[in-house]
């Protein structure tokens, strides 16, 4: 057995690149042609693996977009006992990752949600699912720690809403700072169900 994984499929190369260039130009701004020639595919292959053209292509990146940063969350909040420290450590973790990117790699998600808002597009579902996604592993955490089940869920709303603010906010002002505040004040709140 070789100690390599096999390259990324032509379907896999086309999702890895349309969620990049999602987050970081939004949906709108992103092309079909682009995500073809970026993915080193053809036009037809797209839409051979796509036949719904770029909102399928955008619905396959959103959730490859969810699980990545639902395996970052699980990553970072699975080995640490105390849920505020985890929480914190989570921000900082984010904040750490949109600088080193340049300001430019925020959540998967957000550009997608915005642009499509107001719409009954799958674009608004999956954009939903993955936002509950997020919500239902920090709220498993906070229920492993002894949190009442209706506590949890509320705080696990509140956690993914300011991480969600606070880096859009990081990526405006083209610093850690609203990202580590959030953390901070999140940790804090977090502490006050320990009381």
């Amino acid at each position: 057995m070789s100690e390599y994984s096999a390259p990324p499929s032509t379907r896999e190369r086309i999702v890895v690149v349309a969620a990049r260039l999602i987050q970081r130009q939004g949906y709108v701004g992103t092309g079909i042609k682009q995500i073809a020639k970026e993915a080193q595919a053809t036009l037809g292959s797209v839409y051979h693996f796509f036949p719904g053209g770029k909102e399928a292509v955008a619905v396959a990146a959103i959730k490859r977009g969810e699980k990545e940063f639902g395996w970052l969350l699980k990553d970072v909040l699975g080995p640490e006992d105390d849920p505020a420290a985890a929480i914190e450590a989570c921000a900082v973790q984010l904040a750490v990752g949109l600088r080193e990117s340049g300001w430019i790699d925020g959540c998967p998600i957000t550009a997608a949600a915005l642009e499509t808002l107001g719409t009954d597009s799958e674009i608004q579902r999956v954009c939903g699912e993955a936002l509950r996604s997020w919500e239902n592993i920090v709220a498993e955490k906070l229920l492993s720690c002894g949190f009442t089940e209706t506590d949890a869920r509320e705080v696990a709303t509140t956690v993914i809403s300011a991480l969600e603010g606070a880096e859009v906010t990081a990526q405006v002002n083209r610093s850690e700072e609203p990202l580590r505040a959030a953390g901070r004040q999140l940790a804090r709140l977090v502490g006050t169900y320990r009381d």
